[in-house]
């Protein structure tokens, strides 16, 4: 099938499917008239990379994890390298999630800290003017 028709068939367009070529996620052959020819496997294949890139795995990740995968979910087989790159990518989004925690509770923080004053500036307290807030 040509690339149309796999963009059809998966949602996908077409630069996109290109651009999994290019991050070697997708292999088509060329015809003879140098248009890629992809499989019917490819539509699978298709299926498994946006469900890992759903799950936040990069391009180069998905080209080490697709090796082991099998059916739409994907199913993963438990290949000790992708097991590797699952973890460390699973801690990478644990330190990131702590990160924005942290974020979270220091903006909270500034709001209810900011609300207070304005609490105390409407009972006399706290009311001198900041320059450039309003």
């Amino acid at each position: 099938m040509l690339i149309g028709e796999l963009s059809r068939r998966t949602g996908v367009h077409a630069h996109l499917l290109r651009y999994y070529e290019s991050q070697g996620l997708l292999k088509p052959a060329r015809g003879p008239s140098g248009y890629r020819e992809y499989t019917h496997d490819a539509v699978l294949t298709v299926v498994q990379i946006r469900k890992l890139l759903e799950a936040g795995l990069s391009t180069q990740e998905i080209a080490l994890t697709l090796p082991c995968a099998t059916g739409t979910a994907p199913d993963l087989e438990p290949c000790p390298e992708l097991l590797a790159v699952l973890r460390a990518r699973l801690r990478d989004l644990d330190t990131r999630i702590d990160a924005l925690l942290k974020s979270r509770q220091a903006l909270r923080d500034h709001v209810a800290a900011a609300e207070g004053r304005a609490g105390r500036a409407g009972e006399g307290l706290g009311s001198e003017a900041v320059p450039g807030c309003r």
